[in-house]
């Protein structure tokens, strides 16, 4: 039996369960739930941040610009916009559609630079860039939430139709093209503050499905053993049950050989009986009696055959024995 899963089949089989399983309980899940973790947190973090008053950016901030609390913390920056040294994040989807962004450099009070991201425009037909409100340059204070900085993207920095163009948001990637040195993280500019365009929406605070995705991989982890049990118990049921069929088939053929040799048996001893009544022994007296017509014998030959096939087979079944009383006739 252990032979039947041994074969190509069955050990493909096993290996694939193995690796599902390792990889739903090991990556799969862990990545779906630890998304939902990661969305439990940014939402929380952003409720707090509307809960309380905007704080100072040197509180939020340190020396170099990174954050110091929680991203989506709200801070006051007080100081000067850069305008010719603007940069546009392109064609990131936005609103409808693919929209430019505006990057914009902040001098602030206490001499750190921050990159303040003001907002997004429509791009208009044939992704070109659409007519962009040059930020204020004299004095504001600005309140927005602190993000950090996205990874480098694979595309390099282009500069087209008046503008340098990035593909992700990195202060000190947009530092190199715009040869301002500024601070690690940036700066997501709040509606209704001096110099926003179209503002960046603020993520919905739902959690998502990643928590039934992850408790799903949990779950498809622990069904796939199952799975390839009830193949293995359903391969066994039905091997089982070919060899009940297999004993159960060679009984009835030994049955069988049994009749038949009972029948051949029974043949034998008719055909005695009827070669010994077709020649009658001869009387003391020495005359001969009558002798039986054709008809007689072969009524008397085939009697006690035709009776015994009878009370066996039934009436349902054909006489074997019709081909011996023939042969017996023509003989006498």
């Amino acid at each position: 039996m252990l032979k039947t899963f041994l074969k190509p089949g069955w050990v493909l089989l096993l290996l694939f369960v193995i690796a599902f399983s390792y990889f739903a309980f090991t990556v799969l899940a862990p990545w779906q739930l630890g998304k939902d973790d990661q969305i439990v947190e940014r939402n929380q973090h952003i409720t707090e941040a509307y809960e309380q008053d905007p704080r100072p950016v040197d509180e939020v901030l340190d020396a170099k610009g990174s954050i110091v609390g929680d991203e989506w913390s709200r801070a006051i920056l007080k100081g000067k916009y850069l305008p010719e040294d603007e940069v546009l994040l392109r064609l990131r989807p936005a609103g409808t559609g693919p929209s430019y962004q505006s990057l914009v450099p902040f001098h602030t009070d206490s001499g750190l630079i921050i990159l303040v991201n003001r907002g997004w425009v429509e791009a208009e037909e044939g992704n070109a860039v659409p007519d962009i409100p040059r930020a204020p340059s004299d004095e504001v204070t600005i309140v927005g939430m602190v993000r950090k900085a996205e990874a480098v993207h694979q595309s390099a920095p282009i500069f087209q139709e008046g503008y340098g163009q990035v593909y992700s948001i990195n202060p000190p990637q947009v530092g190199e093209l715009t040869g301002v040195a500024m601070g690690q993280d940036y700066l997501q500019l709040s509606d209704e503050e001096p110099g926003v365009l179209n503002p960046m929406p603020v993520p919905q605070l739902e959690r998502g499905n990643h928590l039934s995705y992850g408790y799903q991989w949990i779950a498809f982890g622990i069904m796939a053993p199952l799975g390839l049990g009830y193949f293995v118990w359903s391969e066994l049921k039905e091997r089982r049950l070919a060899r009940a069929e297999k004993l159960a088939l060679e009984a009835s053929t030994d049955s069988e050989d049994t009749e038949d040799t009972e029948d051949t048996e029974d043949t034998e001893a008719s055909a005695a009986v009827a070669a010994g009544s077709a020649v009658p022994p001869v009387q003391d007296t020495g005359e001969h009696a009558p002798q039986p017509s054709a008809a007689e014998e072969g009524a008397d030959a085939g009697a006690a055959p035709s009776r015994r096939s009878r009370a066996r087979y039934g009436s349902s079944k054909p006489d074997f024995y019709s081909k011996l009383r023939e042969r017996n006739q023509e003989r006498f």
